[in-house]
């Protein structure tokens, strides 16, 4: 099993910064991607951004340029650091990791959520 644990949601005003964290434990073989989901009210939830162990990031296009994520492999712990953020980005972020098992078999884990609010 994988354990995760995220840190650094608030509550922030329209235009500001939040910088999230999640961090992996327990009997990790290799991870093959790291990142974070969001779930907005009235919306399912939604990719936002993950990044490989060979730091290959993608976004959703939302992103704007306005979030990069971040990754490092030595403290299995991803990064997403959150600029110009508007009350559109308000939800629940989820970070997730897709995880090969010694063996082959593959596993997705989700984070319990992190809030994120941003104010007008």
């Amino acid at each position: 099993q994988v354990q995760l644990v995220e840190s650094g949601g608030g509550l922030v005003q329209a235009g500001g910064s939040l910088r999230l964290s999640c961090a992996a434990s327990g009997s990790i073989f290799f991870i093959n991607f790291m990142g974070w989901y969001r779930q907005v009210p009235g919306k399912q939830r939604e990719l936002v951004a993950h990044i490989t162990s060979g730091g290959s990031a993608k976004y959703a296009d939302f992103v704007k340029g306005r979030f990069t994520i971040s990754g490092d492999n030595a403290k299995n712990t991803v990064y997403l650091q959150m600029n110009s953020l508007e009350p559109e980005d308000t939800g629940v972020y989820y970070c997730n990791v897709d995880h090969t098992h010694w063996g082959g078999r593959r596993s997705d884990y989700w984070g319990q959520g992190t809030q994120v609010t941003v104010s007008s």
